[in-house]
């Protein structure tokens, strides 16, 4: 090690002397979490999704699915988000919570029907679609959590309220929202 770097350690309390070097505990003893692309701790349906089948919500889903699969494999992230800023663009005014929660758990429900992956990814984006297909409003969020790297999408109300998803989505940072900024509540 660097002389200046060993000092400068040594004068913020990173590093302590020793006489001789010495094994360090763990400053914590925790399970490793594995990594996870968003659907292991929040899989569709976390949300009890019973109630009736909507065909709209199925509509949307098989929407989300063809705009990921209608061109190269590379571009479907970039064809999907094109598709919800349009779809934003429309919206008129903000879902309530109760509209916004409907809309996701009628994507949920119609997913345990369908015969394509159905993450939270597809799950997010067609619930976003749904509610614009009604002129309202909401935010789509791609977020991020660390240690290990997570990836997550959901949907929140326009006041930045999660939308039937666990306190654990708390942990994601939004990389990316779509939507509901420049709306008026109403």
């Amino acid at each position: 090690m660097p002389r200046l770097l060993a000092a400068h350690l040594l004068h913020i309390g990173a590093l302590s002397p020793t006489p001789a070097p010495l094994p360090w505990a763990a400053p914590a003893s925790a399970p490793a979490p594995a990594a996870s692309w968003g659907s292991a701790e929040h899989p569709a349906g976390l949300v009890s999704a019973t109630g009736r089948f909507s065909a709209t919500a199925a509509t949307a889903l098989g929407a989300t699915w063809f705009i990921q699969r209608a061109g190269p494999k590379e571009r479907a992230m970039s064809r999907l988000v094109s598709a919800l800023r349009a779809s934003a663009a429309y919206s008129r005014r903000s879902a309530s919570p109760t509209e916004a929660a409907d809309a996701v758990l009628a994507v949920r429900r119609a997913a345990r029907h369908a015969p394509a992956r159905t993450a939270c990814l597809e799950e997010s984006a067609a619930a976003a679609i749904l509610l614009a297909t009604r002129r309202l409003a909401v935010v789509w969020c791609h977020g991020i959590a660390a240690d290990p790297v997570r990836l997550h999408a959901w949907v929140q109300t326009v006041d930045g309220d999660t939308v039937a998803e666990p306190r654990s989505t708390l942990a994601y940072t939004p990389a990316l929202t779509i939507g509901a900024r420049h709306q008026q509540h109403s």
